[in-house]
């Protein structure tokens, strides 16, 4: 397995969403997950890895962080599509998903478990 893609900032094939797990039939686990999208948010937002890497369930995100506004919101879907494999549909996107971190996640969860 490679580096931590989070506290690195280097991305290898586990972070693009097109890797291992998911051409095997393998849903990845919730850690992998939880890597994913902070090196997403690290990534779109341009935030320190280190920040991102103490992000827990109750972190607030939208309103909470001034560089996710909502130009960064539709460049974050985008990438959690791309990088996660997953489809987000506009009914999907509501304020209850960007409030947290932990919200932010399991909506990821959901979507790869579903997808």
């Amino acid at each position: 397995m490679g580096t931590n893609p989070v506290t690195t900032g280097q991305h290898d094939a586990a972070t693009q969403g097109s890797g291992e797990t998911e051409s095997s039939g393998i849903k990845p686990s919730r850690a992998e997950i939880d890597a994913r999208l902070k090196a997403i948010l690290v990534d779109v937002l341009g935030i320190e890895a280190e920040d991102a890497a103490e992000f827990g369930d109750d972190t607030g995100l939208f309103g909470h962080l001034p560089e996710l506004d909502s130009m960064a919101v539709a460049g974050l879907l985008t990438e959690m599509e791309d990088r996660l494999d997953i489809v987000i549909d506009d009914d999907d996107v509501d304020g209850e998903m960007l409030e947290t971190y932990g919200g932010l996640l399991a909506f990821a969860e959901a979507k790869i478990v579903t997808d």
